[in-house]
């Protein structure tokens, strides 16, 4: 018996001691711990689609790169519904790039990044997308992410990306309760109402207008061939998702 509390004493050193090796430190200051901390959390969950025609050739290209150097993500969701997961929760991993949303300009440091396999042509796998819910569930009730925080890449960067195409069902995603939709309850926008502002407001970046319109389309009127301009059906989704954004807690 002794032996055996030894050894455990050893051990709980031994993996005290790893613990502490793991912290970050300067070399130019003395280490005076605060219990004061915690992990960076993510805030908000960004949806891509892979672009490419296999899950097995996206789990190679999240593993090493692209043609714009090393890319990963958090997670990757196949057409079959399977879940892959190539990043820790409490890691960046590298899916958003350059972008803003609201007033986040870091978006890789503050979001989990999926990755859905599909080309970008094609709706999405039945099985997928209530995969995909499965997980957004786990992952806002895990990580406290608030249920309306679900983005497109091409939300935050705009003039960059598309995806995940018209094709993705975010009013299907709304009804689960993942992400926002316009209520035809709302209305239509009151007189005065500033869509521009509007949508700045929602989150767009405003850099290139023509671009966070069709960012705002492709998602929300699932088009890709709309003027880039704002219209009353689009002051009318707008006002009734700052409606939503107020309400919210």
């Amino acid at each position: 018996m002794h032996v055996t509390r030894t050894s455990l004493a050893l051990l709980a050193l031994l993996l005290l001691a790893a613990c502490a090796s793991t912290e970050v430190r300067s070399p130019l200051a003395t280490w005076v711990p605060s219990p004061n901390h915690n992990a960076r959390a993510p805030v908000v969950i960004v949806l891509h689609h892979t672009d490419q025609h296999s899950v097995q050739q996206s789990l190679d290209t999240l593993r090493s790169a692209n043609s714009g150097g090393k890319v990963s993500s958090h997670y990757l969701v196949g057409a079959d519904g399977h879940i892959y997961q190539l990043v820790g929760d409490d890691r960046r991993a590298w899916h958003a790039g350059p972008g803003r949303w609201g007033t986040i300009t870091d978006l890789n440091s503050a979001s989990i990044g999926i990755e859905i396999d599909n080309d970008g042509d094609t709706p999405f796998a039945p099985a997928q997308i209530a995969a995909l819910i499965r997980l957004l569930d786990d992952l806002c009730t895990r990580l406290r992410i608030p249920p309306s925080q679900i983005i497109a890449h091409a939300d935050l960067a705009p003039s960059r990306k598309q995806d995940p195409s018209r094709f993705f069902p975010w009013q299907q995603l709304a009804e689960a309760g993942f992400g926002v939709w316009p209520r035809a309850a709302d209305g239509p926008a009151p007189a005065g109402f500033d869509a521009w502002m509007a949508l700045q407001a929602f989150g767009y970046p405003m850099d290139d207008r023509a671009a966070a319109v069709g960012a705002f389309h492709r998602r929300f009127r699932g088009r890709d061939d709309l003027p880039a301009d704002l219209d009353a059906e689009d002051a009318r989704i707008l006002h009734s998702l700052l409606l939503q954004q107020e309400r919210s807690p």
